[in-house]
């Protein structure tokens, strides 16, 4: 009798708030690609919203799929053309494959490809599974200093390594971020180490305003969800900086948070939506454009996992204080994370260890 070959089993959502843990048949191995056993996924935002809605924003879970897409795994199996990876490497998972052929594609701006095959997007399958099969390409091995829930945490890192590039943020930016939540942070540590000599975080919530200040950012100032509050606030926010504000991060992207960036933000600055709480908002976007305050966007993001890797191997940055909830992959387990990523509150980043 041959071996028995294991089961891969992966969390599928198939309905509201419905998550079981299946099988999951896995793609053959082309010669470009590596078998990754999976030890660490994080769950996003957007995770939450596909569990919650079956969407997030214009994406429509129409069909059960896979979710997750933060992911970190020892490589278990190698194409036949790979020579970048063995074995046994350790390596954190970027998760969006695109098509190489468009137009965005060949100029490097490969996040903005139509064709995107994105983890846990649908419909494309995600990463909460004890295996996938990925592209060498997109598998970037950790050195020994960085750990597998490190390497997941790479995922959400980008984004606000990517704002921070967009935004040319350097050691003469005044940095201003609304929104305390996880993308708010890992923006505010980016920023930091991009060389940011002041950054002020406001947030509604007390807890996660305390959480900004223990892991570095110079200012605090919690804000209502009350629009009539905007001028009263921006001048809290501009005595916090003590200086003008030359970049805002909304990493929230509701109208007042919006508004609040572009009415804090100096006359020649840049305002940088990267939250995505509303489709559309209502914002005094003909005055900002009189004082000349540039609105640039960013989507997910692009040739950041080496730069990510650097900056958690060197100490720059440390994401391990902002894994605050961890749990198993059973079907009990699987659905309380879940919950308790929904319910917010004290949780920030919540993470299961494979």
């Amino acid at each position: 009798m041959g071996e028995e070959t294991e089961e891969n089993m992966a969390a599928w959502l198939l309905g509201v708030e419905k998550l079981r843990i299946q099988p999951f048949n896995l793609p053959s191995l082309g010669p470009h690609d590596v078998k990754v056993r999976l030890k660490a996924v994080g769950i996003c935002g957007s995770d939450v919203h596909h569990f919650k809605e079956m969407r997030c924003g214009n994406f429509i879970v129409k069909k059960p799929m896979v979710i997750g897409h933060e992911c970190a795994g020892i490589i278990e199996e190698v194409g036949s053309q790979v020579r970048s990876l063995v074995v046994g490497d350790r390596v954190a998972l970027e998760p969006g494959i695109s098509c190489h052929l468009c137009q965005f594609c060949k100029e490097g701006r490969y996040n903005l490809c139509r064709n995107m095959k994105f983890f846990g997007s649908p419909p494309t399958n995600g990463c909460l599974a004890n295996l996938v099969v990925h592209p060498a390409s997109l598998c970037f091995k950790l050195p020994e200093n960085v750990s597998l829930e490190e390497g997941a945490m790479c995922e959400p890192l980008s984004v606000g390594v990517h704002a921070c590039r967009r935004a040319k943020i350097s050691p003469e930016t005044k940095v201003l971020i609304i929104g305390a939540g996880p993308i708010g942070l890992v923006t505010m540590l980016a920023a930091r180490a991009f060389g940011a000599p002041k950054i002020v975080i406001v947030d509604i919530d007390n807890h996660r305003l305390s959480f900004a200040r223990e892991i570095g950012t110079d200012e605090i100032i919690r804000v209502s969800t009350d629009i009539k509050d905007i001028g009263e606030e921006v001048i809290k926010i501009q005595k916090a900086m003590g200086s003008p504000v030359d970049v805002s991060f909304d990493c929230v992207g509701f109208n007042k948070t919006m508004s609040t960036a572009l009415n804090a933000t100096r006359r020649g600055g840049k305002v940088c939506l990267v939250g995505m709480g509303r489709s559309e908002m209502t914002i005094p976007l003909t005055s900002s454009a009189a004082r000349e305050v540039d609105v640039i966007g960013i989507f997910r993001y692009r040739n950041t996992w080496p730069l990510c890797i650097d900056l958690l191997g060197t100490g720059k940055i440390d994401v391990k204080p902002l894994i605050t909830h961890r749990f198993g992959f059973s079907q009990e387990e699987v659905k309380e994370a879940f919950e308790t990523s929904a319910r917010g509150g004290n949780a920030i980043k919540v993470m299961f260890n494979l």
